[in-house]
């Protein structure tokens, strides 16, 4: 019995046809895919197959709309935090926790010390 699934609204939904040109395949091969559970496809009211950009881009390797504006924003974050702003500044800019924050700049930026110099800088 096939299930009809409710997609999140924000994400595309392709055909078969848009998928085999994603992969650098034929149609038929997507159909296969699908058959051997290498993809989920959802189905529409109608029985037609449709898959999820996400979940394709995910397979392929590729950012997610949500994956790159996670990254937009850590990016952001830094460059401010580079331009002299604290940490909790910029957590607030973002509308995000100090802890959060701290660690989205850990993995991006050295952070200051509490005297605001960065370490290995002391005579700067």
């Amino acid at each position: 019995m096939r299930t009809i699934s409710a997609p999140d609204p924000r994400d595309d939904l392709l055909r078969p046809r848009e998928v085999a040109e994603l992969f650098g395949v034929r149609p038929t091969t997507i159909a296969r895919w699908a058959r051997e559970g290498k993809l989920t496809p959802l189905y529409t009211p109608g029985g037609h197959r449709r898959y999820s950009r996400a979940t394709l881009l995910a397979i392929l390797g590729q950012e997610t709309p949500d994956q790159a504006a996670e990254r937009m924003m850590a990016e952001d974050a830094a460059r401010l935090y580079d331009q002299g702003w604290t940490i909790r500044q910029v957590a607030q800019r973002f509308g995000t926790s100090y802890g959060v924050m701290r660690r989205v700049l850990g993995g991006r930026t050295t952070l200051r010390t509490r005297g605001g110099r960065r370490p290995g800088h002391e005579n700067d």
